[in-house]
């Protein structure tokens, strides 16, 4: 359990052990993650099958489940539909899977649920066949725009020092006239991407909370200060950001806290440079909750009174909902009246309540994105 995990910045992640599927040792990513790791033993093996560590000899299968990274081909499309959420408006986004489970602890994370019986960290070798996939829809769907974003599963950027995934894609999504990628991240860890040119096509954006959310909540990710620092650096690199409040939390003096954030971030990034914005509150399920009280006992995420949705996860009651995105809406709009903000799997009587409209469907949300000039 992790009552006592302490604070670590992310670049301290290291797998504790590299397994490779045979053929996997001829990618670039394996070529990277030895240059990158090179004191970590690799084993070679001929499939690599899920792993569930052994309950009795850890009292944290998932959390040392995923200290082991594999390297493997993936089978199957690399991109799909967002699920989004029944009964939810969805906003039209695609996603590419190129990993497996974070190397990050957010005690709200979604993943300990999803991915509790195959913890383990995979990477994906081949590259280039999602590449060519990506070329194949774009290619043939010219007329419509995509957005497209890489952090479904995992974080886009926690890994990216030892297997270099963003230099492999960005050159070639740069050159894509209907897309824009999405690099979302709670990492700082943007050195791979300062050297490459997005020509416009590339949006880097971070999930924000106050500090003492993320102290409290978002181990071993980057700190407000250092993510706003690598937002500075990928907005000078040519850029464009995005910023997503989600979860948004509720705890006694979460305004302040959340204005304050809201405030630093429009006085630190260039206003014009930001893509969009995203608001969505904490929601879980039942089941993750249980998780969640097992493998964070001092998390105070749990004490706030929620109610079951449609789709399946618990948010706070639709009031509280409705005021705590007016009030971020407010502050936004303070620092930036045009700024396009948009919310994250809420109903359509929400949308109206915070903003007066409702997309009528998907397709008009992704059509005002994919129109936004920046």
């Amino acid at each position: 359990m992790f009552s006592c995990l302490g604070k670590r910045a992310v670049q301290d992640f290291r797998p504790e052990e590299i397994l490779v599927e045979v053929g996997s040792e001829k990618s670039r990513i394996f070529t990277n993650l030895r240059r990158a790791l090179p004191e970590l033993p690799v084993t070679f093996v001929d499939q690599l099958h899920p792993y569930a560590e052994d309950p009795s000899v850890s009292n944290d299968p998932f959390g040392k489940g995923k200290r082991r990274l594999f390297l493997q081909r993936h089978r199957g499309d690399f991109l799909k539909k967002c699920p989004g959420s029944d009964g939810q408006v969805c906003c039209n986004y695609f996603v590419i899977n190129f990993a497996s489970n974070c190397p990050m602890e957010c005690s709200y994370c979604y993943l300990q649920e999803y991915l509790a019986d195959n913890p383990t960290l995979k990477v994906f070798s081949n590259v280039g066949d999602l590449i060519s996939e990506a070329d194949e829809l774009l290619s043939r769907h010219r007329r419509f725009f995509f957005r497209i974003g890489t952090g479904e599963i995992t974080d886009s950027l926690a890994l990216d020092p030892y297997i270099g995934f963003s230099s492999e894609v960005i050159p070639f999504f740069a050159e894509q006239p209907n897309v824009l990628l999405e690099l979302k991240t709670k990492s700082h860890r943007v050195e791979n991407l300062l050297g490459l040119n997005p020509k416009g096509r590339v949006v880097v954006s971070w999930s924000m909370n106050p500090q003492k959310v993320i102290d409290r909540d978002e181990h071993l990710t980057a700190s407000l200060e250092e993510r706003l620092a690598a937002a500075r650096r990928c907005q000078e690199a040519g850029y464009k950001l995005g910023f997503h409040f989600d979860p948004i939390v509720e705890y006694p003096g979460w305004e302040k806290d959340y204005q304050t954030m809201v405030e630093e971030i429009f006085a630190k990034v260039e206003r014009r440079r930001i893509a969009w914005l995203s608001m969505g509150v904490l929601r879980n399920t039942p089941g993750l909750k249980r998780i969640m009280r097992k493998r964070f006992p001092s998390t105070q995420l749990l004490s706030g009174e929620q109610v079951l949705g449609p789709d399946g996860k618990m948010r706070y009651f639709q009031p509280l909902r409705v005021e705590m995105y007016r009030k971020m809406l407010r502050w936004i709009r303070a620092a930036s009246p045009t700024v396009f903000v948009y919310l994250c799997m809420e109903s359509k009587e929400v949308w109206e309540q915070v903003f007066g409209f409702a997309p009528s469907c998907e397709k008009e949300l992704g059509n005002r994105l994919a129109n936004l000039e920046v």
